[in-house]
């Protein structure tokens, strides 16, 4: 198994509903269910890999205050190196709607506050040698975005391979947004983006010939994986060849977070040398039970050989 590292936002989301129509303002509803849970890219992929049984390392940073001292508890063995800022810890509010979809309405709290010299303090280059780094919430983690290169150098120097995945930015899809995440993919071994996403920074409507336009501009032997949501996923790989998972038909509770759960059952699944395709079969099993789940599961140890026969 090749170590495994996820750097970036780990926040707590509180998640209601469904919600349906829109409440008009002053007035209140009651909804079916309520959930406090790990949140943002790096911790739902965190706990994904926990459930999963893997070891892996995570460098994130936790606001001053109760909340962020709930968010360390959940991961009490590896959170002790987490730097607390003095400020609030980031707080999302995931409002859901019938169709599965979801409104999120979040504070800035401590993600803009982690910087590359604690991410570099809290991981260990040398164990994550060969290994993969998953690199999210870009567009949150303002200090340390602004070092993107520093940490790029760090990772080449370790032989770390970077899968990013930048998350949705707070003013959408900018032409400023889409040339810094180009930049940034130039130096990424691996790219996790969304259909929208991709089709989005490459202006090309098929997610397949968007997601080779998209590894145009990486490195030579880049992989790049295009998420479908109901469609499943696709993945290039670093020869160009096409692979595919389809997802299966599940009653959907919420998809907060779904991408992120993806993640991590690919990245576990390449850690541990499993064909391109079985790691996309991993990646969607796993998404699939997340979304469909209440209290959530992220799966099982077993996930890993089960969807890679």
């Amino acid at each position: 198994m090749r170590p495994l590292a996820v750097v970036g936002n780990a926040n707590v989301d509180l998640i209601l509903g469904p919600a349906a129509p829109w409440p008009k303002a002053g007035t209140e509803i009651i909804v079916d269910h309520d959930e406090l849970r790990v949140g943002g890219c790096a911790g739902n992929s965190a706990l994904a890999w926990d459930s999963l049984g893997v070891d892996y390392a995570i460098a994130a940073n936790v606001g001053n205050d109760q909340f962020g001292t709930w968010l360390r508890q959940a991961f009490p063995e590896r959170s002790k190196s987490w730097p607390v800022e003095n400020i609030g810890t980031t707080l999302s509010v995931g409002i859901t709607h019938p169709d599965g979809e979801r409104t999120f309405f979040t504070t800035r709290g401590h993600l803009p506050l982690l910087t590359f010299d604690e991410v570099r303090a809290m991981l260990d280059g040398e164990k994550l040698r060969g290994g993969y780094a998953l690199l999210t919430g870009s567009f949150l983690t303002d200090a340390l975005t602004a070092d993107y290169d520093r940490f790029f150098d760090w990772a080449e120097a370790h032989d770390i391979a970077v899968a990013l995945d930048t998350g949705w930015p707070l003013d959408g899809w900018t032409e400023a947004n889409c040339a810094a995440t180009i930049g940034w993919l130039k130096r990424c071994r691996l790219a996790l983006f969304n259909e929208v996403e991709t089709t989005t920074l490459t202006g090309v409507s098929d997610p397949i010939e968007a997601g080779r336009e998209l590894k145009a501009h990486m490195p030579e032997g880049a992989i790049v994986v295009v998420k479908r949501g109901l469609h499943g996923a696709i993945a290039i790989d670093a020869e160009g060849r096409l692979s595919s998972a389809a997802a299966p038909v599940v009653t959907v509770v919420d998809t907060i977070g779904a991408g992120d759960v993806f993640n991590a059952g690919f990245l576990a699944a390449l850690a541990a040398e499993m064909p391109l395709e079985a790691c996309l079969r991993t990646g969607v099993a796993i998404a699939s039970e997340a979304i469909s789940t209440l209290p959530r599961s992220y799966g099982q140890p077993s996930y890993l050989q089960e969807t890679g026969a």
